[in-house]
């Protein structure tokens, strides 16, 4: 059911589409192709407002079973779960691929239509402390959001199943209102995007896969990124990822104790911790914000004059303060100004510490010296690094520098992507969020990492990058939401963020 003050957002936002529609949008359509897209669309809103219902109660569901790759739960049945959710929202071929890992899951949709789609969905989210959680992570319950509405929480809410399952909504959508799909979709999943994707490219390149990934005009993960303006960014890239662990240990090291010791003994044995904390600190620069691997950045390519005009346009529309509040920081590194920390958010390649453990981590105090110490890390990388050319780069630092013994566990990564913005994905994108009346300014890295290499990369080499309306927040943290009833008129509740992936569609479609 749909709230007065959601009518009253479809109200203005339909408005905004009617002006938008005689300018960005409607420059790529034939006038013909602009009326049937518009009579086309009518009728599948009315369909999603329908169905709005089942649309909450599709992501509560699927909220309520956590498949969480790092702690091997719930993975054959979220890839069956995710497989049943295709099936229902129409796709005629479904198959669970296996890999050496977690599986994923293929489908395609077949409309007869000249363009094909490709769409991104993983099925596995991160772990969770439910005693964090001001509601249980999995009840999906529908909570107030200040400034936003009523949301769903829940793990996996915004990241990625909020957005995902929206996107299977308008599929629903179009089929309920008797439209037939304007393009072609080949859908690709995966269960382990939260672990580094470590076996997703086996899923990509199965001979049948990659023959569909290859037909696509592009493909993007769905999002829901607008903020309280109800901006978006579009991104022309993101930043590629290892993650790894470091381990440092008696029995590797020959020195120090194969277990814990009273730490008493410290004054006559070595200590495996601190030979970690020896090992990490000639990873990075004393102050801890620049690599200092040997030779990490031959291949870092600088921005080039058109990425630092698109920060420079960003810093200009972007809420410094506001930022700053959410993240909870008052300076950036070195004091930078706002434009300076942009461009080293999108440049700079990072080593950063997830988290450390070592010995006992209790109430209280335990004397004891440790006998292995283990530190999680994530480096991000940028072009023209690779994943393979940084995992050679940081063992032979760790050896010349006297560590040889101390252990890379790498568990997952890969390169980062690049899209151009003259592709046709991206110009459906902008063409898109100019017909809801959205502000999408482009940006060119996202800070974050997602596996799209592996499409941007050969043999696939398809324009790759994300897309949608709609606003949530909290992924990888308690209280994770996904807004489904906007009380902010710039922001899309659920219905419009619908309407947004059909209206993609039909873009696709249309465009030159």
């Amino acid at each position: 059911m749909t709230d007065d003050k959601e009518f009253t957002t479809i109200d203005r936002r339909q408005a905004l589409r009617g002006a938008a529609m005689a300018g960005a949008g409607a420059m790529f359509l034939s006038p013909g192709m602009a009326l049937a897209a518009t009579t086309d669309l009518a009728a599948i809103r009315k369909a999603a407002e329908a169905g709005r219902e089942q649309s909450v109660k599709r992501i509560q569901d699927w909220i309520a079973l956590p498949s969480i790759a790092a702690e091997d739960r719930n993975m054959a049945e979220g890839a069956q779960y995710m497989a049943d959710l295709a099936r229902d929202a129409g796709f005629q071929h479904v198959e669970i691929v296996p890999t050496d890992g977690h599986p994923g899951v293929f489908a395609t949709l077949d409309a007869g239509a000249k363009r094909t789609l490709g769409i991104y969905f993983m099925y596995d989210v991160k772990q969770y402390d439910a005693s964090e959680w001001s509601s249980p992570p999995l009840e999906a319950a529908i909570v107030d959001r200040p400034g936003f509405g009523k949301a769903i929480m829940g793990r996996g809410a915004v990241n990625q199943k909020g957005p995902e399952a929206t996107f299977l909504a308008a599929l629903h959508a179009i089929r309920a209102a008797g439209r037939k799909l304007p393009v072609n979709i080949v859908l690709i999943c995966e269960g382990e995007e939260e672990i580094g994707s470590p076996h997703f490219k086996q899923v990509a390149t199965k001979p049948n896969v990659l023959a569909a990934l290859k037909t696509c005009e592009g493909i993007f993960i769905p999002a829901s990124w607008q903020d309280k303006s109800g901006n978006v960014s579009v991104n022309l890239g993101s930043k590629g990822i290892i993650e790894l662990e470091l381990v440092a240990s008696g029995e590797k090291w020959g020195r120090g104790p194969r277990g814990d010791i009273h730490s008493s003994l410290k004054a006559m044995v070595d200590s495996p911790t601190w030979r970690l904390v020896q090992a990490l600190q000639t990873l990075v620069t004393a102050d801890g914000n620049t690599p200092a691997i040997d030779g990490w950045f031959e291949n870092v390519r600088p921005l080039t004059a058109r990425e630092k005009a698109l920060i420079a346009e960003s810093a200009k529309n972007g809420d410094e303060a506001t930022q700053k509040k959410i993240l909870g920081v008052t300076h950036w590194i070195d004091d930078l100004p706002y434009e300076q920390a942009l461009q080293r958010l999108a440049q700079e390649p990072t080593v950063n510490i997830e988290g450390l453990v070592a010995g006992y981590t209790g109430p209280g105090g335990k004397t004891v010296l440790p006998g292995r110490a283990v530190a999680k890390l994530d480096f991000r990388l940028v072009p023209d690094q690779t994943r393979a050319e940084a995992e050679r780069k940081l063992r032979a630092h760790l050896d010349a520098h006297g560590f040889p013994d101390v252990e890379v566990n790498v568990s997952g990564g890969y390169d980062p992507t690049e899209v151009d913005e003259n592709s046709r994905l991206i110009r459906t994108e902008l063409a898109t969020y100019a017909r809801a009346g959205v502000k999408a300014t482009l940006n060119p890295r996202l800070a974050g990492s997602w596996p799209g290499a592996t499409f941007t990369a050969p043999p696939v080499s398809i324009p790759a990058g994300h897309f949608g309306l709609g606003h949530g927040a909290g992924a990888h943290a308690p209280d994770e939401y996904y807004v489904i009833e906007s009380t902010n008129p710039k922001v899309a509740g659920l219905v419009d963020a619908t309407m947004g992936y059909a209206d993609f569609l039909y873009q696709l479609a249309a465009i030159k």
